[in-house]
């Protein structure tokens, strides 16, 4: 087992736990109970983290996580109007969230 990330935000955390699960990857998480308190602890040592069961899935789920975290640095481009129902979209979005139906990117 070996720790792949950590954050103060179990959230994040729980994101990169599926992001690596979905690739087939399994993972455990630590100390994610820590920060459900009514004092945060803000020392690293005791945030949330996230481990690859596998050591030898390690460098494959850090290629996944680096790999997601350039593509969110990217511009997402205009927002875009769901020709379905009319709600505005991130232009990075496939599917509409309002309809889940899919998106035209403009020409």
């Amino acid at each position: 087992m070996k720790e792949i990330f950590r954050h103060h935000d179990i959230t994040r955390v729980n994101y990169c736990r599926e992001l690596l699960e979905a690739a087939g990857i399994p993972t455990m998480l630590r100390n994610e109970h820590l920060v459900h308190g009514v004092i945060e602890i803000p020392i690293p040592e005791f945030y949330p983290n996230l481990c690859v069961m596998k050591d030898a899935d390690y460098e494959r789920g850090w290629k996944i996580l680096n790999e997601d975290a350039k593509a969110s640095e990217k511009d997402p481009g205009p927002d875009l109007a769901c020709p379905h129902c009319g709600e505005m979209n991130p232009g990075n979005f496939a599917a509409c969230y309002s309809c889940e139906k899919p998106l035209l990117s403009p020409k």
